[in-house]
């Protein structure tokens, strides 16, 4: 499941989605490592990138519905999940302007527009790119306290006044959608802008410890002309209409975690496995095959979910919004995996990894980025456990959700129904283990029933609900309940062997047996309750003859299997 550029191997079922991902590696392999690090050590504006982004008409394929660009023209979720990873794999800052310019085109595609909806269609097949105008420098991304307003004038139109703060692509969006208030009626409204008018202030550039080569901006506006023609959408549908935005942007950073995580493991083991210490490779001290095979096991974890989260986002519908948890489960959760891989892979190559001429050392700069971009991790978990309810106590049928690569226009994404989250139902999540039985998915299943159970004998007091503190431990609990579930779903899909199943679950086992001990150590319990989660911590199953298996048959022979061209 890994992504080889050497060896591309990703399903596709029209040519078009096939033609864009190789040309687009086939650019980064020509480009080479070499320059694409002397790039970044210089911070330098990734024209040739754009060039070629505009030159194959890359963005306008990917980024434009179905009915305003060319005939393979779609947003296609199994396709865009895919150039996420792929872009993640060769530098965040490629993935960065490519995902802000999703944010940007959000509220053109779900506004009520139409001939905006075109000009942006135009903007993108003239290889344009996009910025999302809505956190400030004294709000964050507070919508609720816009301080950008749109000031009605006697003729019916308006002057925008008012700066945004942290707007990746402000120095050369061809539209940028900002989010405001009209001043005179305080309602919500979203209207574009181009960056080259001379009513757009560019302030400066935000310098940043991480993705180098983006430019992330503050900007103004001084009293720019706005007319009905450069107006999206208003009133309450322009506030859901930032949330939905961020509904789908949360989701590409899982993807563009999995592609880094992926391009660090392969620099790692091939590293380690021809590194001679002490009269032997590296890759033969057991502690580094245990950290490769943890490594290994994870990042195909945060593989195995991504895309059926896809899955759930094609089949999305108003009866069906199941997505609004795994979303923000693969912003969170996706991405701070990553993290952690990452960190395991240094642990083995050690200073090689702060080397200038490594992948590694522009990876770990860039991975912690990933969990705190569209909310923080904190943010995400306080939405995860609204969900905890209807997840485990109000089991609904559902028609299973097939794998969903189809070519396909995933329209609803731009028709999303907003609020009512205490009507999003979800089925028994124990279907998911139907069929598959391991020493660790079964003592996983095991773990997620006794936590279930404590939510009935022993639920969290009015106190601790009301602790935000407590209910976030409480969420991470939950949320490697429902990561699991995809997992096992995903793996059913892709006809995933036991053995790397049972190896992913001890991770899992272990993970929620550190959960519940933090809610022991970290938390004010009753008795009742403190006894059920010191019975949740359980010792995985370890196998060393599966491990040895895994390492063996998988790990190992992925030593040399991928070397970034010089």
């Amino acid at each position: 499941m890994l992504l080889n550029p050497k060896n591309y191997q990703r399903r596709h079922n029209d040519a078009k989605s096939r033609d864009i991902a190789e040309k687009t590696i086939a650019f980064f392999e020509s480009k080479g490592l070499a320059k694409l690090k002397q790039d970044d050590q210089s911070a330098i504006w990734y024209d040739d990138f754009l060039a070629f982004v505009r030159d194959n008409e890359v963005f306008s394929t990917l980024l434009t519905p179905e009915g305003y660009g060319a005939d393979d023209s779609r947003w296609d979720m199994w396709r865009i999940s895919e150039f996420n990873e792929i872009l993640g794999f060769y530098g965040l800052c490629y993935w960065y302007t490519w995902q802000v310019s999703i944010l940007g085109l959000g509220p053109i595609w779900m506004g009520e527009n139409e001939a905006l909806k075109h000009k942006a269609a135009q903007k993108l097949r003239e290889g344009g790119i996009f910025a999302f105008g809505l956190s400030e420098k004294e709000h964050g991304a507070d919508i609720y306290s816009t301080s950008m307003k749109l000031h009605t004038q006697p003729d019916g139109t308006y002057l925008a006044r008012g700066s945004k703060y942290y707007i990746g692509n402000g120095n050369k969006a061809a539209l940028v959608s900002v989010f405001a208030k009209i001043e005179e009626t305080g309602d919500y409204v979203f209207f574009a802008v181009e960056s080259d008018h001379a009513a757009y202030e560019c302030v400066k550039k935000i310098e940043t410890s991480g993705v180098r080569q983006a430019y992330v901006s503050e900007f103004a506006l001084h009293d720019y002309p706005i007319s009905d023609a450069d107006i999206m959408i208003r009133g309450k549908e322009a506030f859901n209409t930032a949330l939905n935005t961020v509904n789908v942007g949360k989701y590409e950073l899982g993807f563009a975690s999995i592609g880094i995580t992926t391009h660090c493991f392969y620099e790692a083991i091939s590293h380690a496995a021809n590194r001679s210490l002490y009269h032997q490779y590296v890759t033969d001290f057991p502690h580094v095959k245990k950290l490769f095979n943890e490594s290994y096991a994870r990042l195909n974890a945060m593989k195995l979910f991504g895309m059926r989260a896809a899955d759930y986002m094609r089949a999305a519908s108003d009866d069906d919004r199941r997505y609004l948890l795994y979303n923000p489960i693969m912003k969170m959760k996706v991405t701070s995996q990553g993290e952690k891989v990452v960190g395991l892979l240094h642990d083995v190559i050690a200073a090689k990894g702060f080397e200038q001429d490594t992948y590694f050392e522009m990876a770990i700069r860039d991975i912690g980025m990933l969990p705190k971009l569209e909310g923080t991790v904190h943010v995400n978990m306080a939405l995860i456990v609204k969900f905890i309810q209807n997840y485990f106590f109000q089991p609904v049928d559902h028609v299973p959700v097939p794998q969903r690569d189809e070519v396909g226009n995933d329209a609803y994404l731009f028709e999303q129904a907003s609020g009512g989250l205490g009507s999003i139902r979800f089925p028994d999540y124990g279907l998911a283990y139907d069929g598959i039985s391991t020493p660790n998915v079964d003592l996983f299943k095991e773990q997620v029933d006794a936590f279930r159970a404590t939510l009935i004998k022993a639920p969290p007091s009015a106190a601790q609900a009301k602790n935000m503190d407590f209910m976030l431990a409480a969420g991470e609990l939950f949320t490697l309940a429902a990561y699991a579930q995809l997992i096992l779903e995903s793996a059913k899909n892709n006809a995933v062997e036991d053995e790397l199943l049972d190896e992913i679950f001890e991770c899992l086992n272990r993970d929620f047996s550190e959960y519940a001990l933090n809610m022991v150590l970290s938390q004010d319990l009753s008795e009742a309750q403190e006894a059920s989660f010191n019975a949740m911590i359980r010792k995985p199953v370890r196998d060393e003859a599966r491990s040895e298996r895994v390492w063996t048959q998988r790990v190992y022979p992925l030593k040399d299997a991928y070397v970034m061209n010089d």
